[in-house]
């Protein structure tokens, strides 16, 4: 039985709050169900932040969308798969993964989406206090 859900959890650069491209590309093809938490750590790679699944007893804040029309899941998470690096060229390295979380609304409900989890080692690297990407600055801005 393959995984599935109609559902994706957001927490970084796809953010509505980055107004960037692929959060464009998001908002065209997803409805935004509201904040949402998952488990997680995001960590400081310097220029920018990584969220992972390790367990460390933290919260990520993000935001919980659902596909307007199932019929293109497929093709728009092969996208957004694109976008992530799920499928690098050769030579190159993948960074993320693609899985399945438990994402809690504010209302309490939980519900399982898609989310893109950075997927190298991070032994050594700062854990961001902050648990909301939007707050995250890079260390070389001020």
């Amino acid at each position: 039985m393959q995984a599935h859900s109609h559902f994706l959890f957001v927490y970084g650069s796809l953010l509505s709050g980055f107004k960037s491209p692929a959060y464009e590309y998001v908002s065209r093809y997803f409805e935004l169900k509201g904040s949402a938490t998952v488990k997680g750590t995001i960590y400081d790679m310097g220029t920018f932040p990584v969220g992972t699944s390790n367990d460390t007893g933290r919260m990520i804040k993000g935001e919980l969308y659902e596909i307007r029309n199932p019929k293109e899941l497929s093709f728009v998470l092969a996208q957004l798969d694109d976008y992530e690096g799920l499928h690098p060229d050769e030579g190159e390295d993948v960074y993320y993964r693609r899985e399945l979380v438990n994402a809690t609304l504010e209302s309490g409900d939980v519900i399982s989406a898609w989310v893109y989890w950075y997927d190298k080692e991070v032994e050594g690297i700062p854990v961001i206090d902050s648990d909301n990407m939007i707050d995250y600055r890079p260390r070389n801005q001020d």
